[in-house]
């Protein structure tokens, strides 16, 4: 499994420093609640959920363009289930604006 924490170099390699920097600022706040609902009561990042292909994930701001984009681990997207859910999958980090497209992902 590929953690933030210990793939700095990669990802200041793919992304740059100070978007790295950004990204695993995000990370850590995260991993400071305590569940998927008190993150996103929470207002960090101004999580949105995502439809269509994306449905199930939800995306956090890093900065104006990209977005760290999570999926809890659980059954259902369901109030209870959300409170209970404790485990995040990073799916990547996004140019939301995506040069042409709706989505660029830079780290999948």
């Amino acid at each position: 499994m590929n953690d933030v924490r210990s793939s700095q170099n990669l990802m200041k390699k793919e992304i740059g420093a100070e978007l790295t920097k950004a990204v695993k600022k995000r990370y850590n706040q995260i991993m400071a609640f305590s569940s998927f609902s008190a993150l996103q009561q929470s207002g960090i990042g101004k999580m949105e959920s995502l439809e269509g292909d994306h449905k199930g994930s939800y995306s956090l701001r890093v900065s104006a363009n990209y977005r760290l984009i999570v999926k809890p681990k659980t059954e259902d997207l369901g109030a209870e289930s959300l409170k209970k859910c404790d485990i995040l999958i990073i799916e990547g980090v996004i140019d939301y604006h995506g040069k042409g497209k709706k989505f660029s992902w830079l780290i999948p």
